[in-house]
């Protein structure tokens, strides 16, 4: 609905509740004059008295019914595009572009745009959107839920020259060459309930790595029950993986859906952190040839500490009761990573 026709709608309502001319134009924002001459088009014409009256001027000489139907067939081969735009659509119906825009602009047409889709064919879909929706909006009481993920191929650069530092007027500089010292893989978990996050930086992507990185988690958090986040990647669930947690049965795995990196909250802190080791290593050109593994905590990143949260009464409790979070620590938590997940990935 236009602004225009709600406003109208409103003094017109205002009106049938006895509320006088003057205090409806108050109300509304326009003066007195206006909103009587809109009751006198509602009591005249009724709902239909409060649209806009046909203009003046030459009446449309282009239907816009036809230049979408032009729009939505493809175009000659011997054009050599694929989609039409508006000049090479006006040339074809001898129309001017502008005339070709506002029949897009008024049908919501936009034939220089493409999206994606994907239907999913996991018949545990919904069980799989429920189970982590379920865990990031309603935690288990005494648990913590970590979202893990891993950020490949990162690039260990050093550049030539030192950086220069932001300075008023001027923004970061570095130079355009540098030297590749190959690649390296950060590994990160993300805490739900407080956005700390623990990483570690690995010189491979296996599955060796992997069961590193989860008995850094185990040693992290050694008196919780762990509740992990991942996606469907194979290393993942390698048979090396699966013996380790059934011998850890506190730490319980869900995997999202399949191709569901915004399900995974620590992916957009990984992705964040793709430049973070080129920026430093800029300033300090490095001796290796290869990237150093870290089972530290990454630049940018806070490493866990075991939680001072209630414990669980008994370790044999495996059916935690649940606890909503926080309205004020969900928004929060949605705000800082969530929000930001599309624009790094």
């Amino acid at each position: 609905m236009r602004a225009g026709l709600a406003q109208r709608a409103r003094i017109v309502l205002l009106a049938a509740e006895g509320v006088a001319n003057s205090v409806i134009a108050e109300r509304v924002g326009v003066s007195r004059p206006t909103v009587i001459g809109w009751r006198e088009r509602y009591e005249g014409g009724g709902i239909d008295g409060l649209h806009d009256e046909a203009r003046s001027g030459r009446p449309r000489l282009v239907d816009h019914r036809e230049i979408v139907a032009a729009t939505l067939k493809p175009p000659p081969k011997k054009l050599g595009v694929t989609h039409w735009s508006s000049r090479l659509l006006a040339a074809r119906l001898r129309i001017s572009n502008g005339t070709v825009a506002r029949a897009w602009r008024d049908y919501g047409v936009q034939p220089w745009r493409s999206e994606t889709f994907k239907f999913s064919t996991d018949p545990e879909l919904v069980a799989k959107v429920t189970d982590v929706v379920g865990l990031y909006l309603a935690p288990p009481e005494n648990a913590i839920v970590l979202c893990v993920d891993e950020k490949s191929q990162v690039q260990a650069l050093d550049r030539t020259q030192p950086m220069l530092p932001m300075q008023p007027g001027q923004v970061e500089r570095r130079t355009h060459d540098y030297v590749r010292h190959g690649t390296t893989t950060l590994f990160a978990a993300l805490e739900i309930a407080t956005g700390k996050v623990t990483g570690a930086v690995k010189p491979r992507h296996r599955h060796q790595e992997f069961l590193v990185f989860l008995k850094q988690l185990a040693r992290a958090y050694p008196d919780d029950e762990l509740h992990l986040v991942m996606d469907n990647y194979a290393t993942h669930k390698r048979p090396e993986i699966r013996d380790w947690l059934a011998a850890n049965p506190r730490i319980h795995v869900h995997f999202t859906r399949p191709q569901a990196p915004g399900s995974t909250w620590s992916r957009s802190g990984s992705a964040s952190s793709n430049a973070k080791p080129s920026a430093a290593a800029a300033s300090a050109p490095s001796t290796t040839s290869t990237p150093r593994s870290a089972p530290s905590s990454t630049a940018g990143t806070n490493a866990a500490t075991p939680s001072s949260g209630p414990k669980p009464p008994t370790r044999s409790s495996r059916s935690p009761t649940v606890r909503p979070l926080q309205t004020q620590t969900t928004r929060e938590i949605l705000t800082r990573w969530f929000g930001r997940l599309w624009y790094s990935t």
